[in-house]
C-alpha cells in the first residue's frame, strides 16, 4: 500500500535567526524529543538523507512538505519586507529538495500574508514555476485573520489555480493568550490552544461567506478537523439561523462537508478517525504525520491497524492525496 503523509515540516537558517524560541517553546521541543526518541531540532532542519532514511523506516513513500510554525505569519503588515524574503528563502530551498528527490517529496508554499498582492504572486510563483501542490499558511497573521477581506486575493488565487490551502495551528491569538493561557502555557499549544485557535479560525471563514464567494476553494485541516467534526450537528444546530441572517447560501455543515479537507495528522485515535468518518465521509480524510512533531511509525501503525475497509484505507492511505492534492498517482517504491 502506497503511503502519502503531507503535514510534514522543515526549517531553514533564516526561519531559525527570525524566530529564536521563547523559554516555554523551547521547553516543549526539549520535552517531546525525549518522549518521541528523536531529536526534533535535527530531523526538522533536514530535506535529505535523514528524512529519507527515517520515511523508508516507517514504510512512507512520498511527503508533502512544508514550513515549520510560525512561518511567515508572525509577521505583520510593518514587518512585511522579512515576510517576503522568508517565503522566498523557504519555498526556494523547499524546490531544490523536490527538484533533488521528485519521486519522495512535493511542496506547499509559504506565503507572506502579511502583503496580501505579495502572497498571491508568491503562490502563483509556487505552483506555475515551482511546481508545488498549495499553500500552507499557519495561523492568524500577527493577530489578523483570514477573514478578513484584504485576505481574499488569496483565496481567489489559490481557487484559480485549483490548489488547497493547508490551515496551520500556530500560538494562539495574543488575546487569547493572555485570557486563557496566562500561567498555562503548556496548554496554549498542541494539548489544547492550537485546536482552539484553528477551529475558530476556519469558523471565522466560514462565516464571513468566503466559501460562497470561491466556492471551489478548499482548505485542509489538520489532527481529525480540530475538533469541528466531534461537534459538527451541535454546531450547525446552534447556527443556522446566524448563517441564515449573514447571508450564508449554505448550511455551516455544508461547507463542512463540501469545502473541508481532514487529515490526521498527530491525532491517532481509532475512535476519533470513525466520528470524523461518519460525519465527513472517508473521501475527505488524508493521512498525516505531522513529522518531526509525532512519530513515523506511530503513525503508521495507526493506518495499518484501522478496523475499516481495505478500500477506504487505500483512499486515506494514498487516493485521496492523489485525487484531491494531485499528487502523482505513482507507486514509488520505498528505497
Amino acid at each position: 500500500m502506497r503511503i502519502i503523509t503531507l503535514e510534514d515540516h522543515y526549517s531553514t537558517a533564516l526561519h531559525d535567526e527570525y524566530h529564536p524560541k521563547n523559554p516555554a517553546l523551547a521547553v516543549f521541543l526539549e520535552e517531546r524529543s525525549r518522549y518521541l526518541g528523536h531529536d526534533i531540532e535535527v530531523e526538522i532542519r533536514d530535506m535529505g538523507e535523514r528524512r529519507l532514511a527515517a520515511m523508508d523506516a516507517a514504510g512512507i513513500n512520498f511527503q508533502v512538505l512544508s514550513l515549520t510554525v510560525p512561518g511567515c505569519q508572525a509577521f505583520g503588515p510593518d514587518e512585511a519586507e522579512k515576510a517576503i524574503r522568508l517565503a522566498e528563502d523557504s519555498n526556494d530551498k523547499l524546490f531544490d529538495a523536490v527538484k533533488r528527490h521528485p519521486a519522495r517529496f512535493a511542496g506547499f508554499a509559504a506565503l507572506p500574508t502579511a502583503d496580501s498582492q505579495a502572497a498571491v504572486r508568491e503562490l502563483e510563483r509556487a505552483v506555475t514555476r515551482l511546481g508545488f501542490i498549495g499553500a500552507l499558511i499557519s495561523g492568524h497573521t500577527k493577530g489578523s485573520f483570514l477573514d478578513e477581506r484584504r485576505f481574499w486575493p488569496i483565496f481567489e488565487c489559490a481557487q484559480a489555480l485549483k490548489v488547497p490551502i493547508y490551515l496551520h495551528p500556530s500560538f494562539p491569538h495574543p488575546a487569547a493568550m493572555q485570557s486563557y493561557f496566562r500561567g498555562y502555557e503548556d496548554l496554549s499549544m498542541p494539548v489544547w490552544g492550537f485546536a482552539l485557535d484553528t477551529s475558530i479560525h476556519f469558523l471565522r471563514i466560514i462565516f464571513a461567506g468566503v466559501f460562497d464567494e470561491f466556492p471551489g476553494l478548499k482548505i485542509i485541516l489538520g489532527h481529525l478537523g480540530e475538533g469541528l467534526p466531534f461537534g459538527m450537528d451541535r454546531l450547525n444546530d446552534h447556527s443556522v439561523y446566524y448563517a441564515r441572517r449573514r447571508g450564508l447560501k449554505r448550511t455551516p455543515a455544508d461547507y463542512l462537508r463540501e469545502n473541508l479537507i481532514i487529515t490526521t495528522s498527530g491525532n491517532f485515535s481509532v475512535p476519533s478517525l470513525l466520528c470524523t468518518m461518519s460525519m465527513l465521509s472517508v473521501d475527505n480524510i488524508l493521512f498525516s504525520v505531522d513529522w518531526p512533531y509525532e512519530s513515523l511509525t506511530t503513525g503508521v501503525k495507526f493506518l495499518e491497524d484501522l478496523p475499516i475497509s481495505p478500500n477506504d484505507k487505500e483512499k486515506i492511505a494514498h487516493l485521496n492525496a492523489e485525487r484531491l492534492l494531485r499528487v502523482p498517482a505513482q507507486n514509488s517504491k520505498i528505497r
